[in-house]
């Protein structure tokens, strides 16, 4: 079916979320464990695989800042786009990233189905005094593209705990948005209570995906999410690793932000005038 804009309309569309626990700078382990969903993703008929903040390197950011080799960047990148392509699927991944002034950030890609970027983000949000000490913070408001006919935006982490950042993405057309994280064992409402908010006030659905076990002394909590843009969730996982999969209804942000025209009835200026 082709919508009034050209571009191709899906019904559904299957997500896929890889929690797992990753080896800190074991670059060809994380990578056989990526490669490996996105296999069994792809037979699955998923359309894209969401993996976790900093997974092919490990989350250990003051391990990762000192000890790899920039050099091997790019390199990585290419690695993953073959992953995608290789197996024909979307796949979203976190990575390091140094800007031209030298400063590194976190950032996370998308690939289409045959590797190529289809967009970028840099994390604005840093959490925690190790994120700070071996990151800078990006400043770059969540990008939008059309992947699999659903307007797609990506934030990471903490990013998503901000209703700011999701509203932007929203606000920007999102009717999707992908998450990588790395959310220690203890903060189940993020998941649980933050997530599904913001994919309710925002009208958008929530694609949440995280670590297990223990990477570098932290213990993360599991957990990943699906959320739909009622708050509903539509797949959560437990502590365990796990290959987490959930239909989404494209035309269900639709049909919320007509029900309830949350994004329609924002007062931008009002707002600005509080000092907010």
């Amino acid at each position: 079916m082709v919508g009034p804009s050209g571009v191709e309309k899906v019904e559904t569309v299957l997500l896929a979320l890889l929690q797992a626990n990753a080896d800190v700078l074991d670059i060809d382990a994380n990578c056989a464990v990526i490669d490996s969903a996105a296999r069994d993703a792809a037979a699955a008929g998923a359309a894209v695989l969401v993996t976790p903040e900093l997974f092919p390197v490990g989350y250990a950011p003051r391990r990762v800042r000192a000890a790899l080799d920039p050099a091997e960047l790019p390199g990585l990148h290419r690695r993953l786009a073959g992953i995608a392509r290789s197996h024909g699927i979307g796949l979203v991944y976190s990575l390091p990233r140094i800007t031209q002034q030298g400063e590194w950030q976190i950032s996370a890609t998308l690939l289409d189905t045959d590797g190529s970027t289809l967009l970028g983000y840099g994390k604005v949000h840093l959490f925690g005094s190790d994120e700070r000490a071996a990151f800078a913070p990006a400043a770059e408001r969540p990008g939008v593209v059309n992947f699999q006919g659903i307007p797609t935006s990506m934030v990471i982490c903490y990013d998503v705990e901000f209703p700011e950042a999701v509203r932007a993405a929203a606000a920007g057309g999102a009717e999707l948005l992908l998450v990588p994280t790395a959310l220690a064992h203890g903060f189940d409402d993020v998941p649980q209570i933050l997530v599904r908010a913001r994919a309710l006030e925002s009208q958008l659905a929530i694609a949440y995906a995280n670590h297990s076990g223990v990477e570098d002394g932290c213990r993360f909590l599991g957990g990943s999410v699906i959320a739909g843009p009622d708050g509903k969730l539509l797949a959560a996982a437990g502590e365990a690793p796990v290959l987490l999969y959930a239909e989404l209804d494209a035309d269900a942000p639709r049909r919320e932000r007509a029900g309830v025209p949350y994004l329609a009835e924002r007062r931008p200026d009002v707002y600005r005038s509080w000092g907010s």
